[in-house]
């Protein structure tokens, strides 16, 4: 699973809903493959949630194509054991999250054909905390060379 190797502090402040007003700015648009999928809305991510879905991609394609993840698990978030008192100072560190806000690219996949992406995006998905939108590079046309060459035409 995705976690940082080294951090400066071992446990976070949480923030007020952390950090997740307004949309995403960077990270928003497809940089590497040729199909996407991006967020809808604000949430935490867990490493967990990123590797199922990941592990779904890759099985989906056969390990054709590649495949990019665009978000990191760089947050850490604490938990107090089951049954403990109140008080005694902040949970030990429990799990990574990455921060995502709507707008977000969560994966990119190149070297396949739509229809094969679209799925193979659709089934992580579900794996997911937040709705997704499936996205493709600018300049592609859907439906392959025969909607190209009907356009052309």
């Amino acid at each position: 699973m995705l976690q940082p190797k080294r951090m400066k502090h071992r446990k976070m402040m949480k923030r007020t809903h952390g950090g997740l007003g307004g949309v995403a700015l960077r990270g928003n648009t497809i940089a590497f493959g040729d199909f996407a999928i991006r967020t809808l809305e604000p949430a935490w991510i867990t490493a967990r949630q990123i590797e199922a879905a990941r592990r779904t991609i890759t099985h989906h394609l056969k390990r054709g194509g590649k495949v990019w993840i665009r978000i990191f698990p760089d947050k850490v978030v604490t938990s107090k054991p089951a049954e403990t008192r109140m008080g005694s100072g902040k949970g030990a560190p429990d799990h990574y999250v990455a921060v995502v806000k709507p707008g977000h690219v969560l994966f990119e996949i190149g070297g396949v054909r739509e229809d094969l992406a679209q799925e193979a995006l659709r089934l992580a998905s579900h794996k997911l905390p937040v709705a997704t939108k499936f996205m493709m590079r600018e300049g592609l046309e859907s439906g392959g060379e025969e909607a190209a060459a009907a356009a052309h035409a």
